[in-house]
């Protein structure tokens, strides 16, 4: 399916405020991301995916500013704010006169090469790297805010049935119904017998305010390390165990086939936490995640605006998520 109006308008070098060679545009099921020489520009698609709401233009201007908001915790010097785009006599531009229709995040862009799924490709990720990241990520942790309400049995089986419900629909194609049957079994075991557990780390102050999306792509090795996209979409999302998270970034580093940086990671934040009760929960929240990144992935496979070719290669890592849920279904 062609682009939208806006979109195509925005292929347009002239339509920015900043001089640039040439624009590039990528996209998830949720957003269009406009890179310039300099800045990004991201858009939120009018879309209801049941767990986001972007479909009226006041919903996305405030999603974009909690965007900017949640974002300066990990990352203050890339998010610059929120600009309006305008129409004015047809032409479309950002931050020019005329009718707003639509808003954007602006960062600065950062640089590609020092992103973590860029380096790990490479093996240029060492060991020391992961502990730095492991101590800003347990510092983080320390500040954020304890928040209630969330984190408890209740919370944790609304989220992994959502997750099972919302991929019934790719049985057969990017999970099998074997597969899909096994990690569900696994999952509801474990959430049964370890309620006392969940229940005392709600009790100890783990449930924070935290990043909600930690994986490779979105830390880059800025000179205070930038960590970035975190969800403000849904707070239920970002309020969870501070397990959770590390457990994310650690079954990220599995993908990647360095079970040994994942280690090395987890071990370098329990060293800097203390926190070593989040090693009876690591397994379950590793494969939590794995589900929710195959998930997210096969909803692409749904996007009229992402080509075939993409397609193809998404399936491919969609089905690949799966697989490593599995494997740490006991």
């Amino acid at each position: 399916m062609p682009l939208p109006e806006l979109a195509q308008a925005l292929l347009d070098p002239k339509a920015y405020p900043d001089a640039t060679s040439g624009i590039e545009l990528m996209q998830t099921q949720m957003s269009f991301v406009f890179l310039t020489d300099d800045y990004v520009y991201k858009l939120k698609k009018p879309v209801d995916l049941g767990y986001l709401d972007y479909t009226t233009l006041d919903k996305r201007r405030f999603y974009c500013q909690r965007e900017v908001e949640l974002n300066r915790r990990l990352c203050p010097d890339a998010y610059l704010g929120v600009v309006p785009i305008t129409r004015d006599k047809g032409d479309i531009s950002i931050g020019g006169w005329g009718e707003v229709i639509e808003y954007a995040v602006k960062m600065r862009r950062l640089p590609r090469e020092a992103m973590m799924d860029e380096l790990l490709a490479g093996n240029r990720v060492s060991p020391q790297m992961i502990t730095r990241v492991a101590q800003r990520i347990a510092e983080f942790h320390q500040k954020a805010e304890v928040v209630s309400g969330f984190g408890d049995l209740d919370t944790i089986t609304r989220n992994t049935e959502e997750n099972f419900t919302q991929t019934v629909k790719y049985i057969g194609n990017t999970i099998s119904q074997e597969r899909y049957r096994r990690i569900k079994a696994y999952t509801n075991s474990f959430t049964s017998e370890n309620a006392p557990l969940f229940q005392k780390r709600v009790a100890d102050g783990r449930i924070r305010d935290c990043h909600g999306d930690l994986h490779a792509a979105h830390i880059c090795f800025t000179d205070n390390i930038c960590i970035y996209d975190c969800i403000e979409f849904n707070d239920r999302f970002r309020y969870c165990d501070v397990a959770a998270e590390v457990s994310f970034l650690a079954m990220d580093l599995d993908r990647y086939g360095r079970a040994d940086l994942s280690q090395g990671f987890v071990n370098a934040y329990v060293d800097e936490s203390q926190d070593k009760e989040l090693l009876e929960l690591l397994d379950f929240y590793k494969g939590y995640f794995a589900c929710v990144r195959g998930k997210v992935e096969s909803f692409k496979l749904d996007d009229p605006y992402i080509s075939e070719e993409e397609k193809r290669e998404i399936l491919a890592v969609a089905k690949r998520y799966f697989e490593l849920a599995e494997s740490y279904a006991g």
